[in-house]
């Protein structure tokens, strides 16, 4: 018996051949193409991409161009807040998940919902499954950091902890955790541009994901490398 709450995922037909090939072509990307030009300003165009991305696949309607001249819509003026102190709580998602989402659901949401519910679950029922979605980023799990992001990401987005701005939160936690865990240290994947990219296969799976059945969760997890690997394809790297 394992203590390792993700093990079983880990066992699935195809998912570790899919999160081994997902994570191989972002480390080629960061070998051969980042390390030798890569700037802060890279990492800034990442994350704007990445706010865009996350923005549209919220409800915006801004263009890319827009929120690069800060005339984006009020979704993309939320997603983009966020990106721009993202990378900042990362030492905070491995040691205390659960301040680092209240902050980030107060950031993204701040003018859009009254200041006592920022940062704040919904109810009880919400708190606590956040707790358990907490318990995944601080548990001691072999399990890809990919798989993890991936996985975080979903139960975030089915849990809808937060009054709003849960799917904004949702991906950048997935950014984050590849940051955090040594994937993709500077980030300079997008993996919202990558969801986009898919946005159908994106949004059918995340709805399978939420219905709980093995074959949603297992479908889900065949997804997310491929939505990485676009993500990869849209960095500025490949500019």
């Amino acid at each position: 018996m394992t203590d390792d709450p993700l093990a079983w995922l880990v066992s699935l037909e195809g998912v570790p051949s899919a999160y081994a090939a997902a994570r191989d072509g972002i480390d080629v990307l960061l070998r051969d193409r980042g390390l030798r030009r890569t700037s802060p300003e890279t990492t800034a165009e990442s994350l704007l991409r990445g706010a865009h991305a996350s923005a549209v696949l919220e409800g915006s309607g801004s263009t890319l161009e827009e929120v690069r001249e800060g005339a984006g819509d009020p979704i993309a003026q939320d997603a983009l807040r966020l990106s721009t102190e993202l990378l900042g709580l990362a030492p905070l998602l491995s040691r205390a998940p659960l301040q680092a989402f209240a902050r980030m659901h107060a950031v993204a949401a701040r003018g859009s919902v009254a200041e006592d519910r920022l940062g704040r679950p919904r109810d009880g029922e919400s708190a606590a499954r956040l707790r358990d979605v907490a318990a995944l980023l601080t548990s001691d799990t072999e399990a890809p950091a990919l798989l993890v992001a991936a996985v975080v990401h979903a139960d975030l987005v089915s849990v809808a902890p937060f009054p709003s701005h849960n799917g904004i939160v949702a991906r950048a936690t997935e950014r984050l955790v590849l940051v955090a865990r040594g994937v993709d240290a500077k980030s300079l994947v997008v993996p919202e541009a990558g969801h986009l990219a898919n946005r159908a296969a994106y949004e059918s799976n995340l709805r399978g994901y939420a219905g709980g059945t093995r074959n949603g969760v297992h479908s889900w997890l065949l997804y997310a490398p491929e939505g990485y690997a676009a993500g990869a394809e849209a960095s500025p790297l490949r500019s």
